[in-house]
C-alpha cells in the first residue's frame, strides 16, 4: 500500500480531517483532535501481513480519541500495540494513564474507548491483531493493558531491535503484504506476547495465578516455541520456575503429556502447511523442519502414525 499523507496545501482543519479519514480506514474509526502546532503534517504506510495489520506512522502533535460512538456492538475483538520510536505519548484507557517514551510500547483494547495524546512530533509502529493471537490469560491482559512496557532491559533488549528494524523499513511493508508472510506475523505477536508476559511476571507473587492459569501460561509458552527443536520439558519447567515433575502433573491434569502435546501441535501445523498451495515450493522435509522436526525420516514416520498417510501423500491428496 502506498504511503498516505496529509494534503500539502489547505488549512490545518482540512489536514486533520484527512488524517482522521486515513487512520480510521486503516486502523479503527476515531476522532483526531488538534494540538497547538503551526503546520500539521502526517503520513502512514500500512500493510496486512498475515493476521497482523502493521502501520508505520510519522506525524506532528495531535490527539486521537476512540469514543463509545465509534464502537458498535459488533466491533471486532482487536488489540493494538503502539511501539513508540520518537516523541512521547500518553495513552488513557479506563482508569489508567500510561506515559509512553521512545523505546517503550503500550497495548490497548479497541473495543473500549481510549485516547492517545501525542504532544510532540513523533513516529511509531502500530500493530493490530485479534486478541486470540496473544497467548495471555485475561488476568495477564488486564495487568498489562494501558501500561508502558520498556524495551530497555530484560527481554525487551532482544525484542526492540527487531521491532525498530521492522518500523524503519517502511518501504518493505508492501513487499511483506504481497508475500503474505503469515509466519513472520505470528513471530511478531509471539515476541510481543512473551515480552508482555515477562512484564506481568515482575509484579506477581509466585503461584498467585493457581495451577489452571499456570497451565495456560505453559501451553502458550510451548505454542510460541513449537518451531524450536530444542523445546524440552527441562527448559519449559525452568522457564516457569517449577520442577519437571510438577510440569508433568499440571499437563496430566488437563489430559496431556508434554511430549505428546508438542508432537500433536507440531504435526497439526505441518499438516496445515502441506495443505497451503503457497508453500508448495518447500520440500516435504523442509515443512517438517519449520516445525521442530529436523530429521525428515522421523517427521515422515510421526506424520504417518498420526494421520495414516505420509506427508507426501497428504500434499498429493490436497492437489
Amino acid at each position: 500500500m502506498p504511503r498516505m499523507s496529509t494534503p500539502n496545501d489547505g488549512p490545518t482543519t482540512r489536514r486533520l480531517e484527512s488524517w482522521r479519514d486515513v487512520v480510521s480506514r486503516n486502523l479503527v474509526p476515531l476522532e483526531v483532535l488538534p494540538r497547538e502546532w503551526p503546520d500539521f503534517r502526517a503520513s502512514l504506510q500500512s500493510a496486512q501481513v498475515g493476521p497482523v495489520q502493521m502501520s508505520a506512522i510519522t506525524a506532528a502533535p495531535h490527539t486521537v480519541a476512540r469514543t463509545r460512538r465509534h464502537i458498535g456492538s459488533d466491533a471486532p475483538d482487536f488489540f493494538q500495540v503502539t511501539v513508540q520510536l520518537t516523541g512521547h505519548g500518553v495513552l488513557s484507557q479506563g482508569d489508567r494513564q500510561a506515559r509512553v517514551a521512545p523505546g517503550e510500547l503500550v497495548i490497548y483494547d479497541t473495543r473500549h474507548p481510549f485516547t492517545y495524546d501525542l504532544g510532540q512530533p513523533h513516529s511509531g509502529l502500530v500493530l493490530m491483531f485479534r486478541r486470540s493471537l496473544l497467548q495471555l490469560t485475561e488476568r495477564e491482559l488486564a495487568r498489562v493493558t494501558a501500561t508502558p512496557v520498556s524495551c530497555h532491559d530484560g527481554l525487551g533488549q532482544v525484542v526492540w531491535p527487531f521491532l525498530y528494524g521492522l518500523a524503519r523499513q517502511v518501504q518493505c511493508l508492501e513487499q511483506l503484504e504481497s508475500r503474505g508472510t503469515t509466519r513472520l506475523a505470528e513471530h511478531v505477536v509471539g515476541l510481543i506476547g512473551t515480552l508482555l508476559a515477562e512484564h506481568t511476571d515482575a509484579d506477581r507473587a509466585p503461584d498467585s495465578d493457581g495451577p489452571v492459569l499456570l497451565t495456560q501460561r505453559i501451553l502458550g509458552y510451548m505454542e510460541q516455541r513449537l518451531a524450536d527443536p530444542r523445546l524440552s520439558p527441562d527448559g519449559i519447567a525452568a522457564a516457569h520456575r517449577i520442577s519437571r515433575r510438577y510440569l508433568y502433573k499440571l499437563l496430566a491434569d488437563q489430559g496431556y503429556t508434554v511430549s505428546g502435546w508438542i508432537r500433536e501441535q507440531r504435526l497439526a501445523r505441518c499438516r496445515r502447511d502441506l495443505a497451503d498451495p503457497a508453500l508448495d515450493h518447500l520440500p516435504v522435509g523442509a515443512v517438517g523442519g519449520r516445525w521442530g522436526f529436523p530429521d525428515p525420516a522421523h517427521f515422515s514416520h510421526a506424520f504417518k502414525a498420526a494421520y495414516g498417510m505420509s506427508p507426501r501423500e497428504a500434499r498429493a491428496a490436497r492437489r
